[in-house]
């Protein structure tokens, strides 16, 4: 029991030991452990921060809307063979671009082209008969007026003169069909644009339309329809600045980038999509050197005006927060002050304010990690700025500097110093 009770004794006695040497400690340091938790990021000693800011500045700005679109084809055809028969050559390579009217694929026409003779022999002989038939009937009109012949006779021979012309007339479309056949031999394509994947090879026997894949697809790339999707609401302020000269529509491949190209509204869809609640619109715009692909993806900003004092800061200044965003202020006496705005739209690197601040106003676009509202702080680049630290390097290399009153400075340590 009396062990325990030493025991005891010297625990309590080790930890008011171990209390005092910390307390001792944190008072010789000169300050709680707070104060250097919040200090920290403030500089040597808890001195003022050195902050980057930049100026709200009043500048025109458009007024946009952005959605996301598909690049789609003007014109898109899959070119299928009319008739059946063996692939003899293909005139072009996977990929390329081609005119319109341009000859892409052969067909072995020797059927096609015997049938076409075959049609011509018919017509030829038939009307051979049917000029025989006119002479006929134009021998016998006289005997008639003379009644060397009957009316039946003669009317006979004007009934075959007539059935030799409706046979020269079917023999002549039968000519002109095979005429097509034996053109459908050799495919020309429709439209300009480029050729994609080939479907079938020379040598292969080619199905006629409607059977298979087609024998290749052309796209048109110039110009191209790029078509996107907006909200209903936005429909409205759509369709009062479609006609607005500033009225533009760009296509961004980068959303921070540059534009790529640039058209007009060409279609809205007469239907809002029950679904999604979106409408369906489409823009057509040049695109010579191809920097848009069908089936892309890209970015649409359609600007609908130009608001020509916008206020502006950059994006970096505007800070989220859970009433809202804010951006940190320096006022006239380089004190913190936060400021609630509201952001009526970003472009690029640039946000658009719609209220709380005014041009001039400076704001802070690094923000450090201890700043907070009423806090002292120092412009980054600013007479001044850093020369406690150009102070200590010139201490240590020993060189003097004589100041205004002509005293010669021994550069002496930054620890002395109050600059």
């Amino acid at each position: 029991m009396k062990r325990l009770t030493m025991l005891l004794v010297f625990v309590v006695l080790s930890a008011v030991a171990a209390g005092g040497y910390w307390y001792w400690q944190q008072s010789a340091s000169g300050a709680p452990p707070e104060s250097k938790a919040k200090g920290k990021g403030q500089g040597k000693g808890g001195g003022t921060l050195i902050v980057k800011t930049a100026s709200a500045v009043v500048k025109p700005m458009p007024v946009l809307i952005e959605a996301v679109g598909t690049v789609e084809p003007e014109h898109s055809v899959q070119i299928r063979a009319q008739v059946s028969g063996v692939l003899q050559s293909v005139l072009f390579k996977e990929g390329d671009l081609v005119k319109p009217g341009q000859l892409l694929f052969q067909i072995d026409p020797r059927t096609f082209a015997a049938s076409y003779r075959q049609a011509q022999a018919q017509l030829a002989r038939d009307m051979a008969q049917l000029e025989n038939a006119k002479v006929q009937q134009e021998r016998l009109e006289p005997l008639l007026k003379r009644e060397f012949i009957t009316r039946q006779e003669f009317d006979v021979a004007v009934t075959s003169t007539k059935s030799l012309e409706a046979i020269a007339a079917a023999d002549r479309a039968l000519l002109e069909q095979a005429r097509i056949q034996l053109e459908f031999a050799r495919i020309h394509s429709p439209i300009a644009g480029r050729t994609g994947t080939l479907a079938i090879k020379p040598g292969n026997l080619v199905p006629t339309a409607g059977g298979g894949v087609p024998l290749v697809t052309i796209n048109s790339t110039d110009p191209i329809i790029v078509s996107f999707s907006i909200p209903e609401r936005q429909l409205e302020e759509i369709r009062r600045n479609q006609n607005e000269k500033d009225m533009r529509i760009e296509i961004l491949l980068d959303r921070s980038g540059p534009a790529a190209a640039e058209g007009k509204l060409v279609f809205i869809d007469n239907t809002v999509t029950p679904q999604t609640g979106t409408v369906l619109l489409k823009t057509r715009v040049s695109n010579k050197e191809e920097i848009l692909w069908p089936g892309q993806f890209a970015n649409v900003r359609v600007v609908l005006r130009i608001e020509p004092e916008a206020v502006v800061v950059p994006e970096a200044a505007v800070q989220p927060g859970q009433e809202g965003s804010y951006v940190y202020l320096i006022d006239q006496d380089s004190k913190v002050l936060v400021q609630p705005v509201k952001v009526s739209r970003q472009i690029g690197n640039e946000v658009v304010i719609a209220s709380g601040i005014k041009a001039g106003d400076r704001v802070i676009t690094e923000i450090p990690q201890a700043l907070e509202q009423g806090a002292t702080v120092r412009l980054a680049g600013a007479e001044g700025a850093g020369s406690g630290e150009k102070g200590k390097g010139k201490g240590k290399k020993g060189k003097g500097k004589q100041d205004e009153s002509g005293n010669k400075d021994e550069g002496k340590p930054e620890a002395k110093s109050k600059g």
